[in-house]
């Protein structure tokens, strides 16, 4: 397994080539020149990033990443920490929301354990535990320094795993109780705004369960006092488990040349996060959709990425990302068609 130090050290960057030669195809079919928008873009950039305008997306998995978060002491969710350790084996059990989902789009479901409270082993549950949950906080760390890298590295090499077993695209999911109170709290830092507007309801909080996600994460912040400069204090300090393994999934992806859909808010967070350790992590994201959380525009915006899909989600387990994988399918049936203009004796449209 790959060393921090050695994935920052040898990110490549994209293949403009290749990104060229599938525009060049695009152009080449026989509709309006840019008429699919971000379609289009997305089979460019997923080109660019495998190096290969060939383009197959025949295997494909979801990386759900599985984590405790001790803020839930606080009071800042409607459930305890048990719901985490239950989803995580509906998730193995094919029984999650996402699961149901993922069956259409054709999509393997991994649920991984990061640091799932108290949590035994599980048929289908990948073991990634970094530590049995994080840190409340409000009152110190989340997790140490070393077990933050430690979770990018096992994201990381989780990219890899997937790669040498065929898949050709990776979606990003999480399930933590809490966990949109640790993300609101590291996308204030890295963002530079205030509690306020990066923090939603989560599940459905109510205005007093609202009033002390707040008041918890300008706890957090002001107790833990993160430097927006370093990524890893960020995670460390405010962050959790799965979206330190998240983050190391990005830069995964970025090093091993695999396509990453970003899901929502969280897996967002996790993605900027990336993003400040190595702006050339980048090239290998995909927006799948804009979140209902109050930040989820506010990250793709810092990110420079615009979502396929605007609903209105945030259900989390990376539905957002699965959901746009018919979507990519749906572009790649019309790119391999080789309906060309040339093929139906029309003229080709140029530029006017």
């Amino acid at each position: 397994m790959r060393t921090l130090t050695e994935i920052l050290e040898k990110i490549p960057g994209p293949d403009e080539a290749a990104r060229a030669a599938c525009l060049t195809r695009w152009d080449a079919l026989a509709k309006p020149l840019g008429s699919l928008g971000l379609l289009e873009i997305a089979l460019a950039q997923i080109a660019a990033i495998t190096g290969n305008p060939d383009i197959s997306l025949a295997r494909r998995a979801l990386l759900v990443l599985c984590a405790d978060n001790g803020v839930v002491a606080q009071g800042v969710t409607q459930t305890d920490s048990s719901v985490t350790a239950a989803v995580a084996r509906a998730l193995a059990a094919g029984e999650s929301t996402v699961c149901h989902m993922a069956q259409v789009a054709r999509c393997q479901v991994i649920p991984v354990d990061m640091g799932i409270l108290d949590f035994s082993p599980a048929p289908g549950v990948w073991d990634r535990r970094v530590r049995n949950g994080t840190g409340d906080i409000t009152c110190g760390p989340a997790m140490t320094r070393a077990q933050c890298i430690r979770a990018v590295e096992l994201g990381a090499q989780l990219v890899w795993d997937c790669k040498q077993a065929g898949a050709a695209i990776l979606a990003t999911g999480e399930m933590g109780i809490g966990n949109t109170t640790t993300s609101s709290a590291a996308a204030s830092v890295l963002l530079g705004v205030e509690a306020e507007a990066v923090t939603g309801r989560g599940a459905g909080l109510s205005d007093a369960g609202l009033a002390r996600k707040i008041a918890a994460i300008r706890q957090a912040v002001a107790c833990n006092r993160p430097d927006p400069q370093d990524p890893v204090g960020v995670l460390h300090k405010v962050g959790g488990l799965d979206i330190a393994g998240l983050c190391g999934v990005f830069l995964g992806g970025a090093l091993y040349r695999v396509p990453i859909l970003i899901d929502g808010f969280i897996s967002g967070v996790a993605a900027l996060c990336a993003v400040r350790l190595c702006p050339r992590a980048g090239y290998a994201m995909l927006a799948s959709h804009v979140s209902a959380e109050p930040a989820g525009h506010l990250v793709l915006d810092a990110l420079g990425l615009r979502p396929l899909i605007t609903a209105g989600m945030r259900l989390g387990e990376g539905s957002g990302a699965v959901a746009a994988l018919p979507l990519l399918d749906m572009a790649l049936a019309v790119y391999g068609s080789g309906q060309t203009f040339g093929h139906l004796g029309i003229a080709a449209y140029t530029p006017q």
